[in-house]
């Protein structure tokens, strides 16, 4: 018994993240090279295994229609698994890990969310769940460029 519990969970540490079903994420360096190409934003998402905030955007934001089709409209879409030693490439060549890219730009919890330039810079985040809603108007700051010269706590108090 004692051992099945530890295969158990030796099993859900290795377990893989999956992002939200429906959606075209790709791994961050390759979403980089993308948004690179087609001049697009990146819309980056942290995830993890058995992350309950993770699933319950999954579940309820990330299978809205009007999210869904926003984001694929507006952003070459990216997911990174938080917990994951898979190595990536930086557009400046220098090889890390997808769980030292989340402590680069300062992840501390899932799930994490991060609007980048297509050359990678960050533009704004937005940590924990997302409603739909909440996704929307993010949305809407970022691709309005409303980030250049609100924050987006403004932003959402003049939408309101």
């Amino acid at each position: 018994m004692l051992c099945a519990a530890l295969v158990l969970l030796c099993w859900s540490a290795l377990a893989p993240a999956d992002p939200p079903s429906g959606w075209t994420f790709h791994p961050y360096d390759e979403a980089l090279k993308l948004a690179q190409q087609d001049q697009r934003r990146v819309f980056l998402y942290f995830g993890r295994y058995g992350c309950p905030s993770c699933e319950k955007t999954n579940r309820e934001s990330f299978t809205d229609p009007r999210v869904v089709d926003r984001y694929n409209a507006n952003y070459v879409l990216a997911y990174v698994d938080a917990e994951s030693g898979e190595r990536l490439r930086l557009p400046g060549g220098e090889r890390i890990t997808e769980m030292a890219l989340g402590v680069r730009l300062g992840v501390i919890g899932t799930p994490s969310f991060y609007f980048l330039e297509p050359d990678g810079e960050p533009i704004s985040r937005s940590p924990g769940f997302q409603s739909a809603e909440e996704l929307l108007l993010l949305d809407r700051y970022v691709s309005g460029d409303h980030f250049r010269h609100q924050t987006f706590a403004d932003f959402k108090a003049a939408e309101s």
